[in-house]
């Protein structure tokens, strides 16, 4: 029989996510669809069902370890939720699929859950012996395809670019050259302890050598950003005028993602009153913001649960103005 661990997953920044999905014109959720589109635990989705309690709640998540825990919600709320597997950029075509045109919410806790990190054998964290994986859906290629399979050169860009990593180029050469005198890289210890082995640390540098590299591979393995933009554009399409987006990111490359996004969607350029001679109008805009700055998770929360420490939140309410793509849900 196989041990299944227990996890302690705290959702980040619940309160204030819940508070910012919920509209004022339906308090108790009546005739709402809300779209959970980072399942993961389950965590947004039980508060949002037991805060509205006529809401319905659809659940979106691409790792299969995620369906036991939607059973179990599902179990608790059979009326008001239920549970699509697939990734959170395909939004539009997962809920068309399902019937669903339009939704009046979307909820993203976006980057790796508390369960992948905690489970060693799905590859995710350097603190933990396991195999080189990192997979959120346990197909397509692995972080060890990748360390093993990357040309040099791109190697130390993905390491850069998406981990920010000051010393990619050094990591990378230590890599390649590893892995033709010693052998391919097969557990998350052989990366962890090369990179603890080649990377200068600076005595400042309280954060484990292997974090940056780690969180690259880890978001260029699931297409992170790239899933992160796909689902922002998707939200614009399927959310009803008045519906909410909002999203927790952790890290800057995510964040600047959603900033961006918002910022071109709210940004009205169509006053004709503001133009001055020769400027054309811009796109309306599609979005309102409801967070002009992003906000972080209290105090108390940060000290009690260091994932939050990162945490930021942005959200904004949808307009009737047709998509900028001008695709329909």
């Amino acid at each position: 029989m196989t041990h299944q661990p227990s996890y302690s997953h705290i959702p980040v920044m619940l309160t204030e996510s819940v508070a910012a999905l919920i509209p004022p014109s339906a308090p108790d959720g009546d005739g709402l669809v809300i779209v959970d589109g980072t399942f993961g635990g389950g965590g947004y989705t039980r508060a949002l069902l037991q805060a509205m309690p006529k809401v319905q709640i659809i659940g979106i998540d691409r790792d299969p370890q995620a369906i036991p825990r939607a059973e179990a919600v599902k179990a608790d709320f059979p009326d008001r939720f239920r549970f699509i597997a697939g990734r959170f950029g395909d939004l539009d075509r997962l809920l068309a699929e399902h019937d669903v045109p339009f939704v009046d919410g979307v909820v993203l806790d976006v980057g790796v859950s508390s369960f992948q990190i905690d489970q060693a054998d799905r590859g995710f964290s350097f603190m933990r012996q396991g195999p080189l994986d990192m997979r959120m859906e346990l197909a397509g290629r692995s972080a060890a395809d990748v360390v093993n399979e990357t040309e040099e050169t791109e190697l130390a860009n993905i390491i850069y670019q998406y981990g920010d990593e000051r010393q990619s180029r050094r990591i990378a050469r230590a890599i390649c050259a590893d892995r033709q005198s010693v052998g391919p890289f097969t557990t998350t210890a052989d990366l962890a302890n090369l990179i603890r082995r080649v990377v200068r640390k600076s005595p400042k540098d309280l954060i484990d050598p292997a974090t940056r590299t780690f969180q690259a591979l880890r978001i260029y393995v699931n297409d992170e950003i790239g899933e992160l933009q796909r689902c922002l554009e998707a939200a614009e399409r399927v959310l009803r005028p008045g519906g909410r987006l909002v999203v927790v990111s952790f890290h800057s490359l995510e964040d600047r993602e959603v900033k961006a996004f918002l910022k071109d969607r709210a940004d009205d350029r169509s006053g004709g009153s503001r133009l001055l001679p020769g400027e054309v109008a811009g796109p309306a805009p599609t979005f309102a913001l409801l967070t002009r700055k992003a906000v972080a998770a209290s105090t108390d929360e940060a000290r009690h649960n260091p994932r939050a420490r990162s945490a930021k939140l942005r959200a904004a309410e949808r307009l009737e103005t047709p998509p900028r793509d001008g695709k329909e849900a």
